[in-house]
């Protein structure tokens, strides 16, 4: 499958692309050249309609993976939350259908949550509550991808990850009795390449490295994707 990673020169994309190119021929869109230089690549940004038209070509699916400044204190952190977690990816999802694309996974985060560790998450039904600006525009995100199914058709998985982590430092860190809700980059991949194969319209789905599932339930993505978190601490 050719896949277009939209933001694919972060930090996530740059964790998972290891994984995702042993499957898949991917093309990186960005303001950045990816860290594998391997990888085909287009220049561009993602309010760019023009660009746009050229990075959804010839794709058969696309991963979101934009995050947009971390400066969210500021008001040109404001700006950058909203054109890439809102305006950024309406405008991509307009141009992939437009393209004939049918299957679109977003990277969304359990961030549209508030106290996200001081309660339990029995199902992906909960109404997201964020009001901080990453949350409450990830948030935004998942309606725009609700939307791109309404509208155009498209099936869309949005994945509500949690803190994507080198396995190697998850293992450093991860101790048996402790909880943690941090994900390893393979099972982040392995999780993106099943959202990549799944058409049930719309669906959000937690996805964490909880693996004894003391704060999240993982059913609904044990159930529709085949997929649970794999990493185990060291014994």
């Amino acid at each position: 499958m050719k896949v277009l990673l939209a933001g694919g020169s972060g930090r996530v994309a740059t964790l998972v692309i290891p994984f995702l190119k042993k499957q898949h021929q991917l093309r990186v869109y960005d303001r950045n050249p990816p860290v594998d230089q391997s990888l085909e690549f287009l220049q561009g940004e993602l309010t760019d309609p023009v660009g746009l038209e050229k990075a959804v070509k010839g794709m058969d699916a696309l991963i979101y993976l934009a995050m947009g400044s971390e400066d969210w204190d500021t008001w040109q952190g404001v700006d950058s939350a909203y054109d890439v977690n809102v305006k950024g990816l309406h405008f991509l999802m307009r141009s992939a259908q437009a393209a004939g694309i049918q299957q679109a996974v977003y990277c969304s985060s359990m961030s549209v949550y508030a106290d996200l560790r001081k309660r339990y998450f029995q199902d992906e039904e909960i109404p997201p509550d964020e009001t901080a600006l990453y949350g409450f525009t990830k948030w935004l995100g998942e309606e725009i991808c609700r939307n791109a199914w309404r509208r155009w058709g498209m099936h869309t998985n949005a994945l509500r990850l949690c803190h994507p982590t080198l396995k190697e430092k998850w293992l450093s860190e991860t101790q048996q009795g402790v909880t943690t809700i941090a994900t390893t980059d393979e099972d982040v991949a392995s999780a993106m390449l099943a959202a990549l194969e799944l058409k049930a319209g719309f669906q959000a789905f937690m996805i964490s490295g909880d693996y004894e599932q003391k704060i999240m339930c993982m059913a609904k993505a044990e159930r529709m994707m085949g997929w649970t978190p794999k990493a185990r601490p060291a014994t």
